[in-house]
């Protein structure tokens, strides 16, 4: 019997949801099934994966074959990984990718280009700065002398204890 990973679709009229299943290949999309391993929600916004890794990689080791994108969801909750023996945060989906070496020139016009554009945004930044500090700073004193006072009003009365 050929074992496939693959999605069983759920829920309402144009409101898929899935489930992932081990089913027989030759057995209908939303016929019998083996076992559910997942669920996998679309619709949501972040898609909602969830998969039981240890039983999809049970599955993979037994010769189970998983359809596109199962197997993009597999990639995605790790469960592809773990099948395939990669330490964590190694990712098959994303090599590395080195970056592209430029020529001088290149990298000249780049910088030159970057340049302009930082020093714009800078000459904006203190008009729009000067009139906020302007404001906060008429309001400090005026909240610093009442405080200034209630200390002065409390050491005379300490004061006049005293004698």
């Amino acid at each position: 019997m050929a074992v496939r990973l693959r999605l069983m679709r759920m829920g309402k009229k144009k409101q898929p949801t899935y489930r992932v299943v081990a089913a027989d290949k030759r057995k209908a999309r939303n016929g019998k099934f083996i076992e559910v391993i997942g669920f996998y929600d679309p619709k949501q916004d972040p898609s909602i994966i969830e998969i039981e890794n240890e039983r999809a990689v049970h599955w993979l080791n037994n010769g189970a074959q998983p359809s596109e994108r199962v197997e993009k969801l597999l990639k995605i909750s790790g469960a592809w990984d773990d099948y395939k023996g990669l330490p964590e945060g190694t990712s098959v989906t994303a090599p590395p990718v080195a970056e592209p070496k430029l020529s001088k020139k290149a990298q000249e016009a780049l910088k030159a280009a970057e340049e302009p554009a930082a020093e714009e945004p800078a000459a904006e930044e203190p008009a729009a700065e000067e009139p906020a500090a302007e404001e906060p700073a008429a309001e400090e004193p005026a909240a610093e002398e009442p405080a200034a006072e209630e200390p002065a009003a409390e050491e005379d009365t300490d004061e006049s204890d005293k004698t």
